[in-house]
């Protein structure tokens, strides 16, 4: 879920209790053999062809042993029911936008904004088009979750709170599911508004600086290839800056949260049997995302036929998303791709039901669509649609919008990873990944000939007449899409000279002239320290590459560490004796991101302050075009350094001069840092009192239950920049490092535990190891628990 609709999901939770956490341990021993499908003579599944075994280690991680994938996904729908069930009904009503009917008024806006979409009539003509092969694996998997419903003795605990029992489960939930997904990775909608914003608002020099997307970490990795820089407008920000005083447009944040924030994004990286002691070829993959209780992934193995996949699954999605096959191993990231664009409606202007299209005026499509509301009447609300999509429930500098999505295209979308279990050379894995229509994403590779790969995932459209950067019309016929890329015109590298292969989110080498899939990509900072490193290791292990994904490195602060140090002089601190504290601060800082670093608390601080007080002098025009848009940058960073490098008071709201200002910025911080730590001094906050994991269940919003349901709140190595990404509620939801045909060695663990169930032992039995950076197997250990399936008779 994005963050929007997990922070309404606890507010509307907030009133409910579960008195069963409080039954002790015998309750719980009690609670997890009720909430388990009967062991003893096997449970009946419904379509399974032949009996399939489920054995459970002692973190309650499964190994499925089937005789056909289809039987496997039944066995696999059971046991994800038995451990996240009502994840699953969460996640199907999220997506489809059934939440208010469970838990009232607070997620109307949620369930509305998925109807205005037409997202669950996006579910079901995706259904309807999918390949024979993707239909019966998810029939397969529902039969299993519904086998689960019908055979267990007691539901999980939320659902009696709540006062109502899960649907079966159907083919188009899985779907949903995946749509769910697009929902958590997709950035593209409130980026293309606010570049749409920023071209009609400012001079073109300013929008081309404040968009150039190519970072100085991310040029050193790109070489010749980097783009060129745009020059540094300086008259026209001089302009703006003095605009900004002239009418107080400073007032309030111009930037969305999101902006210079955590992205929505991973590391990935696979090194070549040339960097390794004995040719063997590792893959490494650490996906951040919101974390929760349950965590978004779900642990397991599946053995079938002459397939052995192990990994993670996403609950309601019957596939590996990332892991093994014995034969290769692939991880993913976001690939930031535009696969979304704004279509500007040129209304009739003397009948609104109708809009220009390039073969003359049409009718909007209108449906109208009932919301089930928890204790309150329904609610209906009207969704209209063009031959593009959807209209979009906000407009855009007031005119209507229609939203152009992969996502809610029935051609774009299918369960084509499935494949991955078949799949025996970096070549065949790029096929099945460049076929699939998934969420786009990067693809790290590495077989078992020590080879590696990377490519993208996802179905990227084929534009005419626009570049997909900012919103135009297309009713002249000019602009649309013509289809999607096909599979072989997508990028790719394979057998790196340099023996490695690194994605951390950042614009790729993909070589002059190439397509470009996207233009908002994360900071390249995290792909630099990576590739440092790697470009130092040899004999490379699984342990070695854990290191990495630990490591906590932040010297992309160094450029404001700099700054303020210029700043503090022994005359400025004379001046003002209080700043005394924040040189001995920025001194102390060791570089990093660890719990104990002092000094980056008020580094990050600084940060932020800067970049507030700047971009809202640039914007003001901006916010007066469209006062309600938060304007959201994928890259902040960038311009304000080179417009802080430039040591100018003109370029930045400084009308007492630039030391003033810098001054004036660190006095703010320190401020802030100060109020929210008790006031103590800056220079004995470390970053741990800052970085705290945070990893709620939704029904753990009081203290009491908080205690009982939420993972423990506690320090944790990392930042925002970091390879080891931590930022409040956003870090690694998992771990994975591993060698395809060296499968026992390989590492996996992520946060949380197995199960959803709070009275289950594996609620939070992996919790530990994931905040110590401390390696479990990636294979199930010796089963502690075997569950036995049988076809149902009639």
């Amino acid at each position: 879920m994005r963050r929007g609709v997990r922070s309404l999901l606890l507010s509307a939770l907030a009133s409910l209790t579960i008195a069963g956490c409080a039954d002790g341990t015998q309750g719980a021993a009690r609670a997890a053999r009720a909430a388990a499908p009967r062991a003893g003579g096997g449970v009946a599944v419904p379509g399974l062809e032949s009996t399939a075994t489920v054995t459970s280690d002692r973190l309650g991680i499964p190994t499925i042993r089937a005789a056909s994938r289809e039987d496997a996904l039944r066995a696999l729908g059971v046991v994800t029911a038995r451990d996240r069930l009502f994840q699953l009904d969460l996640l199907r009503r999220s997506s489809g936008g059934r939440l208010a009917e469970i838990l009232g008024r607070d997620l109307l806006a949620a369930d509305t904004r998925q109807r205005l979409y037409g997202v669950p009539r996006a579910a079901s003509a995706i259904l309807a088009r999918l390949p024979e092969r993707q239909r019966a694996a998810l029939d397969a998997y529902a039969e299993g979750v519904n086998a689960y419903l019908r055979s267990a003795e007691a539901l999980p605990v939320e659902f009696k709170e709540l006062g109502y029992r899960p649907e079966p489960w159907r083919p188009e939930d899985s779907v949903l599911v995946v749509l769910g997904m697009f929902n958590a990775l997709s950035v593209s909608e409130e980026l293309e508004r606010s570049r749409t914003v920023l071209t009609r608002s400012l001079p073109k020099g300013v929008t081309s600086f404040l968009l150039e997307g190519t970072d100085p970490y991310t040029r050193s990795l790109l070489g010749a290839e980097a783009p060129a820089a745009p020059p540094l407008p300086a008259e026209e920000l001089r302009a703006l800056v003095a605009q900004s005083r002239s009418a107080d447009a400073r007032r309030g944040a111009v930037l969305s949260a999101a902006s210079g924030g955590a992205p929505v994004g991973s590391n990935g990286w696979a090194v070549a049997g040339q960097r390794t002691s004995d040719g063997r070829a590792l893959l490494a993959n650490d996906m951040h995302l919101e974390l929760g209780v349950p965590n978004i992934w779900y642990r397991a193995e599946l053995r079938y036929g002459d397939s052995e996949v192990a990994g993670i699954v996403l609950p309601g999605v019957p596939m590996v998303i990332v892991g093994t096959n014995h034969h290769v191993a692939w991880g993913l990231t976001n690939l930031d791709g535009d696969v979304m664009d704004l279509v500007q409606i040129e209304a009739h202007p003397g009948r609104p039901d109708e809009y220009r299209t390039p073969s003359g005026w049409r009718r909007f499509d209108v449906a109208e669509e009932t919301i089930e509301v928890r204790g309150e009447a329904d609610v209906t609300v009207t969704a209209r649609r063009t031959l593009w999509g959807p209209v979009a429930p906000r407009p855009l500098l007031g005119a209507n919008v229609a939203i152009r999505w992969t996502a809610l295209d029935p051609g774009g979308v299918d369960l084509g990873l499935i494949d991955m279990d078949r799949a025996r050379t970096v070549e065949e894995a790029i096929a099945v990944m460049n076929a699939a229509g998934g969420p786009g994403c990067n693809v790290l590779l590495a077989d078992r000939r020590g080879r590696v790969a990377w490519t993208v995932t996802g179905r990227m459209p084929r534009r005419r007449g626009l570049d997909g950067s900012v919103s135009v019309s297309w009713a002249d016929g000019r602009a649309g899409w013509e289809g999607y890329l096909p599979p072989a015109a997508l990028p790719r590298i394979v057998d790196p000279p340099a023996g490695f292969v690194v994605n951390a989110n950042h614009r790729m080498p993909i070589g002059e002239g190439a397509l470009e899939l996207g233009r908002d990509y994360a900071n390249g900072y995290r792909a630099f320290r990576i590739t440092e490193r790697l470009r130092e290791a040899r004999a490379v292990t699984e342990a070695d590459l854990l290191s990495l994904q630990l490591d906590t490195r932040a010297e992309f602060y160094g450029f404001y560490r700099d700054l303020a140090l210029r700043a503090l002089t022994g005359e400025a601190v004379a001046r003002r004796p209080p700043l005394a504290e924040a040189r001995r601060a920025v001194t102390a800082w060791d570089g990093r991101a660890d719990a104990s670093s002092v000094g980056l608390p008020l580094l990050d601080r600084f940060r932020r302050v800067l970049a507030g007080e700047v971009f809202a002098a640039w914007l003001g025009a901006s916010r007066a075009a469209e006062p309600t848009l938060e304007l959201e940058l994928s890259d902040i960073d960038t311009p304000l350094q080179r417009a802080l490098d430039a040591r100018s008071a003109d370029l930045v709201p400084a009308p007492e001069g630039w030391d003033a200002f810098v001054l004036a910025a660190l006095e703010k911080a320190m401020t802030a840092v100060k109020q929210e730590h008790g006031g103590r001094p800056v220079d004995q906050i470390a970053w741990g009192a800052v970085s705290r994991v945070r990893i709620a269940h939704p029904l753990g919003v009081t203290p009491e239950l908080a205690a009982r349901l939420n993972m423990p709140d506690e320090p944790l190595p990392g930042c925002n920049v970091c390879v080891r990404l931590v930022s409040d509620s956003f870090a690694a939801s998992e771990r994975l490092v591993v060698s395809p045909g060296h499968e026992a060695e390989g590492i996996l663990h992520m946060p949380t535990g197995q199960s959803g169930d709070p009275r289950s032992p594996h609620y939070r039995d992996q919790q530990r190891a994931w905040v110590d950076g401390r390696p479990l197997p990636l294979l199930a250990g010796p089963a502690a628990h075997t569950l036995t399936l049988v076809p149902e008779r009639p």
